[in-house]
Formats: structure tokens, C-alpha cells, sequence
């Protein structure tokens, strides 16, 4: 409502200058123009300082920055297709598809240029935003390869390391639909854990140890904004939405409530979202197909599933049943970081059928942790029974619906700002 009456202020704004040109351009009378600007200014005054209007305008975005970010944008693609080329050329060598002598010819080129790329971005206060996207590690005749050169990266002098991960079902697809390749989805998990740890390590070696975030993708919904403002606004505030997943798939009322929630959070903060990976419903359904004796599943879009409007695709129900331990453990592992560098967990607990409240042993774990390392804990409580006291000692404070929640986050400064017309 607010912000309704200060956009219709402001349209008002804009009317009295609108009139205020056409009484100067068309009206020739001086003492008529003279009594029409001074009735104008009143209004146009009183506007003025109730809207804030300088602050407004000076909190438009600057086009300057976005060229600048487009001209970044370029020079990510740029690298990314260098890298990627180099990688490639690698396995092509090896598996007989191109002449070797040749893509060593080749691959030499690169290794000169990515070096002459990074030189380009120095002196740093020359070059202030510079990102680089590559794989921290690749393998090569079954052996594990650092995919970086360290004292290159120490040239480098990264501020910050995001280890860009996706779920396991999506990384097995792209790599054998984009190339010539035999991975099982085991060596796809293996690969994903020493992605993490590679750059894990790298961010100490940089020390930078404080600056190393696993970021997803995204699987319904891509996680551009978050990755943004992790690399253009640090300070902001991080949050770990925690909400039930396995058990509430088969309630479409219920999952729409968990996307709303999910959608505002990644809305106002950085959000890691462990829905975004997350392939026990994967396994779920690699089981479900065993039992009924069928050998491949169809993967499809689904909030806890493949991203909206792709195609859909099949894997293979004895290779995700041979992952089944790994992915486990995986989220176990993967969602207490997720926590540990975030600031804050917010947990939604909706009211299912029969009045029970959706808390899983999932979200009473993470609930439990995100408390236990000092971190603000924040809970939705719907369900008309009340919490138990080990939700209500723990919380730094219980909510009774997601507006509520959002109304107190926007008191205490925590939001991302939005502009004039909320986005």
C-alpha cells in the first residue's frame, strides 16, 4: 500500500511539470503563465519532499554499470569457451579423435592466452571486477588433474571463490548430450565432491578461506539474481530457506505455499536454497521404478525436480540405485555448509492435512545446527498446534505467516533494497 501511494505521488509529480510545459509553450499571457507556475509549485514542492524524490532518482541504477556488467559478461564467455576448449581437447587427444600432436599444438595456444587474459585484468585497482569460470579440477586417463594454475592464481588474487554446482542427473545429461563421453552418474557425484574441495582449498590457499560459497545453479528456477549479489553485494544478508521436502512432493497445496516462500526469500536476500540440489527424489523415484521392474526413469519438471519447461529425459534406475549412499550423505554434508555460510536460516513449517505440523527430522536437524553455530534462526509457524519448546527456545523468533516475516525483516534493514516499482 505503501508503495502504491508513492508511485501515485509521484504520477502526480509528473502531471503538474506535464502542465507546467504546456502552460509555458502555449499560453502567451505572461500574468497567466506568472499565477499558473506559482499555484504549481506548491504542489510540485510538497511532492517533492514527501516521495524523497532526490534519494529515488539517485538510487536509479546506473546504465554505466550495466554496460559494465555486460562488458564482463563478455569477458566470462570468453574464458569459459577457452577453458571449456581446453578441457576438451584434452579428452579428444586422449580418446583418438583428433590428432594429438595437433591438440597439444593447440592446447599450448590456450594455456598462452589464458595467461595473457589474466595479465589484462592487472594492475587490480585498474581492473576491479574480473571473474573467472572455470572447473578447479578434470580428469584424464582415470587420474584427478588441477584444472588451474596456482601461481597464476596467486597473480590473480581472487577475493572470493564460488564452486557453481547442479544436480547429478543434470550434469550426466549435459555431458554426454554436448560430448563424445562415458561417465556414470558415480563418477559425476565423485566429481561434484572434489569440485567443492578443490576450491575449498583454493580459497585458503588465496586466504580467502571466509569467501568460499557453494552456490547452485539452480533446478527449477535459475539462481542468477543470487549469484549477482553474492559477487556485487557481499553484505548482504544470506539465508538458508529451510522447509520439508520428501514427504510433502504429492502436495501440490502445500508445495505452492514452500515456493512462495522460497520465491520471496531469494527475492529480498542471498539465498541458499537446498532445493535447488537435492536428488532424493531422484533416488525416490529410482526405487518407486525397481519395484514395479523397470529399468530407466523420466526425469521431468517438477519444484524438486528438473527446471521448468526442459525436455524431459531418462536415467538409468541401476545407476542412481548404485548412487544411493552418496546421495545421502551428500545432502547431509552439503546442506549443514549450505548453513554454516549463511547467516541466518528461516524455516517455514506448513500445516499439513489433519492439522500435523510439516516438520520434518530434516528441518529439526538443520534448525538444530544453524542454533548450535550461533546463527539467526527464524520460523514460520502455521499450524494452529503450537510449537514444541524445542523450536520455540531455539528460534530468535516464530512468525505466524511468511508476510509477517518479510514485514520484520524489512523493519530491522536486513531486505535487499528494491526500486520504485518493487523489483
Amino acid at each position: 500500500m505503501r508503495l502504491f501511494f508513492r508511485t501515485l505521488q509521484l504520477v502526480f509529480l509528473i502531471a503538474a511539470f506535464l502542465v507546467e510545459a504546456a502552460v509555458l509553450y502555449f499560453v502567451s499571457n505572461p500574468m497567466v503563465r506568472a499565477v499558473v507556475g506559482v499555484l504549481l509549485i506548491f504542489p510540485i514542492v510538497w511532492i517533492v519532499i514527501r516521495t524523497n524524490t532526490v534519494e529515488t532518482i539517485s538510487d536509479i541504477p546506473d546504465a554505466n554499470k550495466k554496460r559494465r556488467f555486460k562488458g564482463l559478461r563478455a569477458q566470462v564467455v570468453q574464458l569459459l569457451d577457452e577453458i571449456r576448449r581446453l578441457n576438451w581437447l584434452a579428452v579428444d587427444a586422449e580418446r583418438g579423435f583428433r590428432n594429438r600432436d595437433a591438440a597439444m599444438h593447440e592446447m599450448d595456444r590456450i594455456e598462452s592466452r589464458l595467461k595473457d587474459i589474466i595479465s589484462e585484468t592487472l594492475p587490480v585497482q585498474d581492473h576491479p571486477d574480473v571473474i573467472i569460470n572455470t572447473h578447479a579440477t578434470f580428469r584424464w586417463r582415470h587420474g584427478l588433474f588441477s584444472a588451474f594454475d596456482l601461481d597464476l592464481m596467486r597473480k590473480f588474487a581472487p577475493d572470493m571463490l564460488i564452486c557453481l554446482v547442479d544436480n547429478i542427473e543434470m550434469v550426466h545429461h549435459r555431458l554426454h548430450a554436448e560430448h563424445e563421453i562415458d561417465a556414470k552418474l558415480k563418477d559425476c557425484m565423485v566429481w561434484r565432491e572434489e569440485e567443492i574441495l578443490a576450491t575449498e582449498l583454493l580459497a585458503q590457499a588465496m586466504g580467502v578461506p571466509n569467501r568460499f560459497y557453494i552456490l547452485s545453479r539452480g533446478r527449477h528456477v535459475e539462481t542468477i539474481e543470487s549469484c549477482r549479489r553474492l559477487v556485487t553485494m557481499p553484505e548482504l544478508k544470506k539465508v538458508y530457506p529451510s522447509f520439508p521436502m520428501s514427504h510433502v512432493v504429492d502436495m501440490p497445496e502445500v508445495l505452492q505455499e514452500i515456493d512462495h516462500f522460497r520465491a520471496e526469500l531469494a527475492k529480498h536476500f542471498i539465498a541458499f536454497d537446498p532445493g535447488d540440489v537435492d536428488e532424493k527424489l531422484l533416488l525416490d523415484n529410482a526405487l518407486a521404478a525397481s519395484a514395479e521392474g523397470k529399468d530407466w526413469i523420466m526425469i521431468e519438471p517438477h519444484a524438486f525436480g528438473e527446471q521448468e519447461g526442459a525436455e524431459p529425459f531418462r536415467v538409468s534406475v541401476r545407476e542412481v540405485l548404485d548412487i544411493a549412499g552418496d546421495i545421502d550423505g551428500q545432502i547431509y554434508m552439503r546442506d549443514f555448509r549450505l548453513i554454516d555460510q549463511a547467516d541466518m536460516i528461516c524455516s517455514l513449517i506448513p500445516e499439513l492435512p489433519g492439522g500435523v505440523p510439516g516438520l520434518s527430522s530434516g528441518v529439526e536437524r538443520e534448525l538444530q545446527h544453524a542454533w548450535e553455530h550461533t546463527k539467526e534462526v527464524y520460523v514460520v509457524w502455521k499450524p494452529k498446534k503450537n510449537p514444541s519448546p524445542f523450536i520455540t527456545e531455539t528460534a530468535t523468533k516464530i512468525f505466524s505467516s511468511v508476510d509477517d516475516a518479510l514485514t520484520h525483516f524489512q523493519e530491522k534493514g536486513m531486505m535487499a533494497p528494491l526500486g520504485l516499482f518493487g523489483q
